[in-house]
């Protein structure tokens, strides 16, 4: 053979080898830059990561451990999502399509074929959001094989997988009229349920394994497998040779005719107790021949044994073509009485294993097994053979929603048929001992009680919504749906947004998991210790709004308390409801600790809080010491010291004058007598003009805003009181005092600007220096002889010396005078910083609205007092002048008055002829009558209002 080689074909070879490397290349390229799983698992893999979807949090995290045991273990996350394929910007799209499973999967007469045409997948197609999909039985990223134990789909865990949609209230039991009830329960006691769950054999029988996997259709489908024509071939697949096992049962000739021999699951029943009927030999006729008579009677005790037909064609029972024999069982068809072997009293429980079992463990139960007569039972509150539904299907009929109304377990219904046992004077009111009473007459008139007898609501809250239809049991009990651990869960059945941030608020155990309770600490509030249980009102209304305090005050008393002497506080006590309440700036049921970033008073947050009510709240406003009190030197010393100093000037002030009018008393009782001989002879003389009607009417306007102010101001201060209630009517409510108190503050501001203008034109005109305009003879300006005066006075006063002789202005008037600037200057200052805080603390800091509440309020105290005793006093109420000094009202007083009183001035004037320029004719009888009733009311007003204070203060301590 020779040696010689091909060229060509070396050649070929050799580009076999470098298309061969390129194309390796090629794909180690490609793989090198795909999206590989340890991408999507820098995000997925954490354990948090989530979003919400449809108002619920969606878990997005994926296990790379149990992932890797799966099936797909193999595939990459793109080889599903296939929409995220190419995808090089992160994070990626939110709104990603369902994972296509037919892109492997699909196949001809296979399971995904046989999905499509089931009812599963045909309401999946149509949309239907209860449909299941692959992953909703399968999985998603953890599918595993069927013989594997952890898998969804293993026979151990069908049963439980299928009670996920199929389970007793479960949102497809809920949402269709399936015929069978409790499926899952019953499954679990039936010899099939007995053999997986008690023996573990897994061979039993499962769902799937009459039902199928994929091609699950109703039992009147022709396909389905456990449609009547193919029940048998069904059970066969387990159960072989049906025929042979039944020969002693069933005569052979039997086999050969057709509806001869009844199906498997008329003497088996698929899942424990037959709901679903075919049609069968048997029928009620047998038992109506004889019931069907008004007349017949039970033979031990005479009771009627008649039963309605119509009722019970009408009935949920009749309806879905029970029988009689089902409920009362022990009958003998073969006797010409079948009911004659009955022995035993209808058992609810065969059909209905939960309620009942519910109904045992219940208050109802336990009074029954005990013998009590008065216990109900079943047919106490569902009736007989006219048992109806509790809730109307959205496909029913109308004549059947009608019937429907009637029954005595629908919720409109039901709190009359608890009032039988629970109204007032019946058998169970009677015997509770509990502090609850007239629960239903209470229940009527609450929010969910108006909601169902007013506006037809039938979703709102009943009895069995709040202690359940059948296992009722007292509150002490931790099973109890209305034991204190569990009334947020069960108001949360209904109000799942408020239980949602109930059970994040520093108020719930999962929300506050370090509070311990302890002596004479309060328990973590529940739904009811602020709602109430059977007298629920509107959390809108005025009663519910202006009790928070009170409620929220049970365990937080001393918060309370200074809540009440803010002026949010002190509003609410006046029955205003916009002002803000504890809910306002702690939340209601998402209330959570300060340092909390969530809390509405956070540092975070409370500028916004605050600015629901205060459109400029800023950082520094927000720093109002909301519940500071001057109580307490400790934490708030710049607040104690402004109210021990203010307290310092009351008390001193007050005790001071009102030492000087006890001592003046005695001398102006002497007096009185030879005052009044002076005023007698004014009468045919004329008068000094004391007063200008510039001063007069200035005056009166001192008069009426200063009583605006007080009464409006005062009747806040004590606003605990029924004399502030009753002011703060009149003004048509805190608003309408609100208004009436800035226009009399407005009022102030006004008349001292208007006097010092008069002030200073006067002081212009008199071409005088300042020296002798503020200190001359006329002038309102304390000076040195005002001290000799009020020295030489309380001499006078106590019988030790001559009475001196005052001038134009005594000592105490001067004290009046400058008096009234100290008040405008003091309160006008903190009013208006309280008026707008929001601009005061734009230079100050927050705490300093509370410094200027202090003094605003008893300085305003002072003032008040001040004016209503000891002014009223000086100058109307001593007894020489009592019951009015009317010269301030009228402008002028008779010379012999003048004499009397102020000697010093009437010689000073005749010294400087003065007198004469001054004198005028004496005020006429209308305008002396009209001083005297509008005088005389000021006192009695201002007088009333000091005794409603002093009384107020008295009842305080």
């Amino acid at each position: 053979m020779s040696n010689y080689r091909n060229p060509a074909r070396e050649v070929e070879k050799v580009m076999r080898v470098v298309i061969f490397l390129v194309v390796i290349l090629v794909l180690w390229a490609a793989e090198a830059s795909a999206q590989d799983n340890a991408k999507c698992l820098e995000c997925h893999g954490v354990a948090k990561l989530s979003m919400e979807r449809d108002g619920r949090t969606v878990s997005l995290h994926v296990d790379a451990e149990r992932f890797g045991a799966s099936v797909h273990k193999a595939f990459d996350c793109i080889a599903c999502h296939t929409d995220l394929d190419g995808v090089e910007e992160y994070p990626h799209a939110k709104a990603l399509a369902r994972v296509d499973c037919t892109e492997c999967h699909d196949d001809e007469e296979g399971p995904i074929t046989a999905y499509r045409a089931s009812t599963h997948g045909k309401k999946a197609a149509e949309g239907n959001a209860l449909a299941p999909h692959c992953q909703d039985c399968h999985g998603k990223h953890y599918v595993l094989k069927l013989k594997d134990p952890n898998s969804s789909i293993s026979p151990f865990n069908v049963p439980g997988m299928c009670a996920q949609c199929h389970a007793e209230g479960a949102a497809v039991e809920r949402t269709y009229d399936i015929p069978e009830e409790q499926v899952f329960q019953r499954y679990k006691d039936s010899i099939h349920g007995e053999g997986l769950y008690k023996q573990g054999l897994t061979v039993t029988a499962v769902c799937t394994s009459c039902h199928t996997g994929h091609n699950v259709l109703p039992h009147g489908d022709p396909k389905s497998t456990i449609h009547k024509d193919n029940v048998v071939a069904t059970c066969e697949k387990c159960h072989g040779q049906i025929e042979q096992v039944h020969r002693k049962v069933i005569g052979g000739e039997l086999w050969e005719k057709e509806g001869m021999v009844p199906l498997c699951v008329e003497c088996h029943s698929p899942h424990e107790i037959r709901k679903v009927f075919y049609d069968t030999n048997m029928a009620n006729a047998d038992c109506l021949r004889c019931h069907s008579e008004q007349e017949i009677k039970a033979a031990s005790d005479g009771r009627s044994l008649f039963v309605d037909v119509a009722e019970h064609e009408r009935s949920i029972h009749g309806r879905k073509s029970v029988s009689c024999a089902q409920c009362h069982t022990g009958a003998t068809p073969s006797m010409e009485r079948s009911c004659a072997t009955i022995t035993s009293k209808v058992d609810c429980s065969v059909c209905h294993e939960a309620p009942s079992v519910d109904y045992k463990r219940g208050r109802h139960g336990a009074l029954h097994a005990a013998g009590d007569a008065n216990a109900p039972m079943c047919i106490d509150c569902h009736g007989k053979h006219g048992i109806l539904e509790s809730s109307i299907a959205e496909d029913a009929t109308s004549e059947l929603k009608d019937l429907v109304r009637t029954s005595p377990t629908y919720s409109r219904n039901v709190p009359e048929l608890c009032a039988r046992c629970h109204r007032d004077g019946a058998p169970a009111a009677q015997r509770y001992m509990g502090p609850e009473t007239g629960i239903i007459e209470k229940y009527s008139v609450s929010i969910h009680g108006q909601g169902l007898i007013q506006s037809g609501l039938v979703v709102t809250a009943v009895c069995t919504d709040c202690h359940t239809p059948h296992k009722e049991l007292p509150s002490n009990d931790p099973e109890s749906t209305v034991h204190p651990g569990n009334i947020a869960k069960t108001c949360g059945q209904c109000h799942d947004g408020i239980y949602e941030q109930f059970q994040q608020s520093i108020h719930s155990k999962t929300g506050n998991p370090d509070y311990v309770q302890l002596r004479d600490m309060p328990p973590l509030p529940e739904c009811n210790d602020c709602h109430s249980s059977h007298t629920m009102t509107r959390t809108d209304g005025a009663a519910f709004k202006l009790g928070v305090m009170q409620q929220c005050g049970k365990c937080h008393d001393d918060i309370t308390e200074s809540y009440f002497e803010t002026y949010h506080g002190k509003a609410t006590a006046l029955g205003d409801t916009t002002r803000a309440k504890c809910y306002d700036c702690h939340g209601a049921h998402d209330i959570r600790d300060r340092d909390d970033p969530k809390s509405h008073l956070s540092k975070a947050n409370i500028v916004g809080t605050c600015g629901k009510c205060h459109e400029d709240s800023h950082e520094r406003f927000a720093g109002f010491l909301t519940h500071a009190t001057h109580r307490d030197k400790e934490r708030y010393p710049a607040l104690y010291w402004v109210f021990v100093t203010m307290t310092v000037l009351l008390v001193g002030t007050f005790a001071f004058f009102w030492l000087h009018t006890a001592i003046w008393l005695p001398r102006s009782w002497k007096l009185r007598d030879v005052y009044r001989q002076h005023v007698a002879k004014a009468e045919g003389e004329r008068h000094f003009a004391r007063f200008t009607p510039y001063q007069r009417t200035l005056h009166l306007t001192v008069i009426l805003s200063f009583f605006g102010l007080a009464i409006t101001g005062m009747m806040l201060k004590f606003s605990n009181t029924q004399w502030a209630h009753a002011v703060s009517n009149v003004f048509g409510g805190i608003d309408g005092a609100g208004w009436v108190h800035r226009v009399c503050a407005i009022a102030t501001f006004g008349y001292m600007g208007a006097h010092l203008w008069d002030v200073f034109t006067r002081f212009r005109k008199t071409k005088k220096s300042l020296k002798e305009f503020f200190f001359g003879e006329d002038s309102l300006m304390p000076k040195w002889s005002d001290a000799k005066e009020l020295v030489a006075t309380i001499k006078w006063f106590l019988g030790r010396g001559p009475a001196p002789r005052y001038g134009r202005w005594t000592y105490w008037e001067k004290f009046d005078y400058l008096a009234v600037f100290w008040g405008v200057v003091v309160i006008g200052t903190t009013g208006l910083s309280l008026w707008f805080p929001e601009f005061f603390t734009l230079f100050l800091p927050g705490w300093s609205i509370n410094v200027a509440t202090i003094i605003h309020s008893d300085e305003a105290l002072l003032a008040t007092g001040f004016i209503f005793t000891i002014h009223f006093f000086n100058t109307h109420f001593r007894p020489e002048k009592f019951p009015m000094d009317p010269v301030i009202f009228t402008g002028s007083m008779g010379l012999s008055e003048l004499k009397h009183d102020r000697p010093a001035l009437y010689d000073r004037l005749v010294a400087t002829g003065e007198l004469e320029q001054r004198l005028v004719p004496p005020p006429t009888a209308a305008l002396s009558k009209a001083a005297r009733v509008f005088g005389l009311t000021a006192l009695v007003v201002g007088l009333s209002l000091a005794v409603l204070i002093a009384w107020a203060m008295i009842a305080s301590v």
